[in-house]
């Protein structure tokens, strides 16, 4: 299992070691309940047509989803603790296994969408059996079974299906905005545009830093976010704020789409190739210059204070250069993020699950930057590679990350379908530098 989540999870004081222990298991179970019932909540408005469709290679069907970290947990806990046990249905370690070459053979990714079969109805009775034989290994798996396998995989698994369920509105958007009829998730009236502050700096002065996860002081981490090293930083300056779409605006109307001195040469290519013109989910309203932007509530009118967002790693890129900066490294990112609450606007928080970037909060006093975490993940500068001294785990979960770590990008800090309580200054996302369909925008750094 990762390093990093062997002392993962919540921790108690008071109580006699026995009564620790049921505690322990109590708060589990609330919670393998909660996130589980999350997944089928957030499918809850869709048709069964709706999680059928594979919108691109990248994306998945949201029915693939479900079943996918289903199997996780039948193929990485029940299987592990009762080795007899066999699958649900013999064919699905096949049809819904991800990438892990260890696990065995499977569907191809780009044909997700072409298993018709089984039917959503299957799915979810495969779900309510790996729930229940769940249930039973947490409240009755003997200790040395529990700390040792359980537990760890558990904390895993449950981190693993809220990636996923960021990745089923995520793909579900995309999917989406390729209906002529422009659908809606989730009704809700229009916020009234924001007014987006001006653009201020964070200064840094640099010098020797630790990043990266500390396994030894505790908490809960993937594997790639560590081991924690130094490096040297110059000093530098973040901007308090993301990019906006009225900001982007400007950036489009002074031909920034149209000029390759902008551009790193692949991204002018793949911008040449795609038409790109705006943000992926834009739409011009009639010849003129009138926006909008298809999201989860529908085609809505352009907030200009609200961050931009679906734009690839080259137009970040080209943007940064357009306005005389640049894009911060993760290391810069993750160095003034450290200093700051992870607070921000998530996905299953009641006061802030408006899955829509939104405008910045209000100036305190100080420098401090806002929108940290939460409403866009942030391109950086870095590409994703392992930190110095990394090692993937053993077995088949070393899989998880380290073989990704090529030809991607970095992006940090969530965003507005991130589930609320799965972030931490630590945490580090990839995707590659043409991708388009993710919650992704940008912050601006300068060196100082």
């Amino acid at each position: 299992m990762p390093e990093a989540i062997r002392d993962a999870g919540p921790t108690h004081a008071g109580p006699a070691a026995e009564d620790r222990a049921t505690e322990d298991r109590d708060v589990w179970r609330a919670r393998w309940r909660a996130v589980r019932g999350f997944s089928e909540a957030l499918a809850a408005p869709l048709s069964p047509e709706d999680m059928q469709v594979q919108s691109r290679t990248e994306c998945s069907p949201t029915k693939w989803h479900l079943a996918h970290v289903t199997w996780f947990f039948e193929t990485f806990i029940l299987r592990e603790v009762f080795p007899t046990r066999p699958p649900f249905r013999t064919d699905f370690p096949y049809l819904f296994n991800s990438y892990y070459e260890g696990a065995g053979p499977r569907q191809p990714r780009p044909q997700r969408g072409m298993i018709t079969r089984p039917a959503v109805s299957e799915v979810m009775a495969w779900r309510a059996a790996v729930d229940a034989a769940m249930d039973g290994l947490i409240a009755h798996a003997d200790d040395a079974t529990w700390t040792g396998t359980v537990r760890p995989l558990l904390e895993l698994g449950l981190s693993h299906e809220q990636q996923h369920q960021e990745l089923v509105l995520m793909d579900l958007l995309d999917l989406f905005a390729l209906h002529p009829s422009a659908p809606v998730y989730r009704a809700a009236e229009p916020p009234p545009a924001g007014e987006a502050a001006p653009l201020t700096w964070h200064r840094h002065p640099g010098g020797i830093v630790a990043v990266g996860h500390d396994a030894g002081g505790g908490g809960v981490a993937f594997d790639n976010e560590g081991p924690r090293h130094e490096v040297l930083l110059r000093p530098f300056r973040l901007a308090r704020r993301c990019v906006t779409n009225g900001e982007w605006r400007e950036f489009m109307v002074d031909g920034g789409y149209s000029r390759p001195d902008l551009w790193l040469m692949d991204g002018w290519a793949a911008a040449q190739r795609e038409g790109w013109e705006a943000p992926r989910t834009w739409r011009r309203q009639g010849d003129g210059d009138d926006w909008r932007a298809f999201g989860l509530h529908g085609l809505q009118p352009l907030d200009p204070a609200a961050p931009v967002c679906h734009v690839s790693f080259y137009e970040a890129d080209a943007y940064a250069r357009w306005a005389g900066a640049r894009l911060p490294t993760e290391e810069e990112w993750e160095v003034v993020a450290a200093d700051l609450p992870v607070a921000g606007r998530f996905l299953n928080d009641p006061a802030t699950d408006l899955l829509t970037p939104r405008p910045a909060p209000p100036a305190e006093a100080g420098d401090a930057p806002v929108q940290m975490f939460g409403d866009v993940w942030e391109w950086t500068a870095s590409p994703y590679r392992p930190y110095p001294g990394y090692r993937p785990p053993a077995g088949t979960l070393g899989e998880y990350n380290g073989k990704f770590m090529s030809n991607q990008m970095v992006l940090r800090g969530g965003c507005c379908i991130t589930p609320a309580g799965h972030l931490r200054a630590t945490y580090r996302n990839f995707f590659y530098p043409h991708d388009r369909w993710a919650f992704s925008g940008l912050r601006l750094a300068e060196d100082d």
